[in-house]
């Protein structure tokens, strides 16, 4: 018998009149049934984080640092138990999800430290004018409210994780909704979370179906939104909530630029390498996977063949075999999708190198060239193992060619040359630019966010924070500064 995996609400286990089966997008197994809140139940829940907020707000640093440090330390106990419940219910392979649970683990363990620093507030003379005479001002962050985080399916555990780290950290309460395909993740940082002697109501985890969100998302009682997915999704939740805090990390179509001085061998191995594993990695349902490779035309010939190569090297199958380095997507009908833009590329006369064969949900590592401007891959996200290549004539070139587009996440520059470097940072229109790597580099520490329609707000444990709170001055009156 498979188990029904029970929802947290304000720290509690529960379930609910009906369930949801949860399968895995290689074979079709069920791998678990979710409980499904009521309209009473996810009342409760929001009703209680709001009656615990001020008091969760005043909880002592230390308590919610000691919460995510536990947290912490008892996903690196499970990894291998829930590296594999990743890969059951996402198809990710299981090399990866291993690695997702290894990053989810440093999320809790910076938001632990971060919560020991935040809100140690900062003094600052008045005194500078004459009617300041006496006067010091003192800012700290307070919590804006409670947040409701809105998880994707393609890091089922460490974008949850994103959600749920920073806001203990600042003392802000939680409701957290995991994505419909991927809940048994997310729901497990509930088995640990409730280890912990964390205010009752100060979180809850909530398999909400998406047809019942609108209410949750209209709630004035949560005025804080963090949400990860689609840019359509993303943007109607900001367009139907105006007056609140939304944090929108959303789509992108990432670039890596080869440039000219990246010319040797050792070079152009280098380049291929990555950008092979990065276009592949997680099905390529990653926002800042390489989905559009510029490469300078002095390098363009030799490069090409060795991507090729690295792209055809890539292992599919079995996400469960330790050697598969691509699985398939979430659903077969994600990879019809990637199928037709695939197919409409080539029937415009782009060229097919490799790949562009469908096996149910799982869509063969594809790369193709000279692809229209004008076609859904060059336009859209792709969000699945699929790679453009593209010649430029020069910086100056390639650099527009990566903004050209209506998404702005991250690019990655291959260049040796400090000074491009800097003239990257400052032309590229995108929320970072990772030098002599692929974009789809992250440190989950460090500001994480897009330009354009890639979204608003940063992510990133200590960024989050600062989305999650707000400045309070308090000023000092008769002092001999």
């Amino acid at each position: 018998m498979t188990s029904t995996h029970a929802f947290w609400l304000a720290g509690r286990q529960a379930t609910g009149e009906d369930t949801f089966d949860v399968t895995s997008p290689w074979d079709g197994r069920l791998v678990g049934r979710a409980a499904v809140p009521t309209d009473a139940q996810i009342e409760e829940a929001v009703a209680a984080a709001y009656a615990v907020r001020e008091d969760f707000a005043a909880t002592p640093a230390h308590v919610r640092a000691a919460a995510l440090d536990h947290v912490s330390r008892r996903l690196a106990e499970r990894t291998e138990e829930i590296a594999q419940l990743i890969s059951a219910e996402n198809g990710k392979p299981v090399k990866w999800a291993r690695g997702e649970v290894g990053r989810a683990v440093s999320v809790f363990r910076f938001a632990a430290e971060e919560a020991r620093r935040f809100n140690g507030g900062e003094a600052q003379r008045l005194d500078t004018d004459l009617g300041g005479q006496g006067r010091l001002a003192l800012t700290r962050r307070f919590p804006k409210g409670v947040v409701l985080g809105i998880a994707p399916f393609n890091f089922p555990l460490n974008l949850c994780a994103h959600k749920i780290a920073p806001a203990i950290a600042a003392g802000a309460p939680i409701i957290l909704k995991p994505a419909p395909a991927t809940p048994l993740s997310g729901l497990v940082i509930g088995d640990l979370l409730a280890e912990t002697e964390l205010p009752a109501g100060s979180w809850s985890i909530l398999p909400v179906p998406n047809d019942r969100m609108p209410a949750l998302v209209q709630d004035e009682r949560l005025p804080v939104i963090s949400f990860t997915g689609s840019e359509k999704v993303g943007y109607a939740i900001m367009d139907s909530v105006p007056r609140k805090h939304c944090t929108l990390e959303l789509g992108g179509n990432g670039a890596a630029v080869v440039l000219g001085d990246y010319a040797s061998d050792t070079d152009l191995d280098w380049a291929a390498t990555r950008i092979a594993t990065f276009s592949n990695y997680q099905g390529g349902q990653s926002c800042i996977s390489v989905q559009r490779v510029i490469a300078d035309a002095s390098v363009y010939d030799r490069l090409l063949p060795r991507i090729v190569a690295a792209v055809e090297a890539q292992v599919t199958g079995d996400p469960s075999d330790d050697t598969t380095d691509v699985g398939p997507l979430v659903s077969e009908d994600a990879a019809k999708r990637v199928e037709a833009w695939v197919q409409e590329a080539v029937e415009a006369g782009a060229g097919l190198l490799t790949g562009g064969k469908r096996d149910g949900a799982s869509y063969a590592p594809t790369v193709l060239t000279d692809v229209p401007a004008t076609a859904t891959l060059s336009c859209e996200e792709a969000f699945g193992p699929v790679l453009t290549v593209q010649k430029a004539h020069g910086e100056a070139e390639a650099f527009a060619a990566v903004n050209d587009s209506k998404y702005g996440l991250q690019a990655g520059v291959f260049t040796h040359d400090v000074q491009v470097a800097f003239r990257a940072h400052r032309a590229l229109e995108v929320g970072g630019v990772i030098i002599g790597d692929v974009p789809s580099y992250r440190a989950d520490q460090m500001p994480y966010g897009g330009a354009k329609q890639s979204g608003v707000g940063r992510e990133g444990v200590k960024f989050a924070m600062d989305d999650y709170t707000y400045e309070r001055v308090l000023v000092l009156t008769g002092l001999a500064l």
